[in-house]
């Protein structure tokens, strides 16, 4: 299983910024996906998950109303939409993959098994 996660970079605060993350090595449509964020001295953070449905998405409380997250089975990817971003967004995103098809969102990083190398986000203010 792979994750390959991309879209992060420098933006000013208020900006917009769009994370995918391709998957492979499984029946994608199967599983749910989450984004965490980690910033320096601090555990992974919950942003988002959706269900291996599509159907349902959660937010984090930090993130809800200015994050949106979404997927397309056909392409083996699901995305994070940035909006209004803050200097307080900065960090390092992965995205995540729980080790059971079917299985739950969870807002806790250690109910992910597959993670992506990460990507930069950097919010200037």
């Amino acid at each position: 299983v792979q994750l390959q996660a991309s879209g992060g970079g420098l933006v000013q605060a208020g900006g917009s910024l769009s994370l995918s993350c391709e998957a492979s090595g499984i029946t994608f449509d199967d599983y749910a996906m989450a984004w965490f964020r980690q910033a320096p001295g601090e555990e992974r953070k919950f942003l988002a998950g959706i269900t291996w449905t599509g159907k349902q998405r959660y937010y984090g409380d930090s993130v809800n109303g200015r994050f949106a997250i979404s997927r397309d089975d056909a392409k083996n990817t699901v995305y994070l939409q940035m909006n209004s971003l803050k200097p307080e967004d900065t960090g390092v995103y992965y995205c995540a993959l729980p080790n059971e098809r079917f299985a739950s969102i969870s807002e806790d990083y250690r109910n992910y098994y597959y993670w992506g190398q990460g990507t930069l986000v950097t919010v200037s203010s």
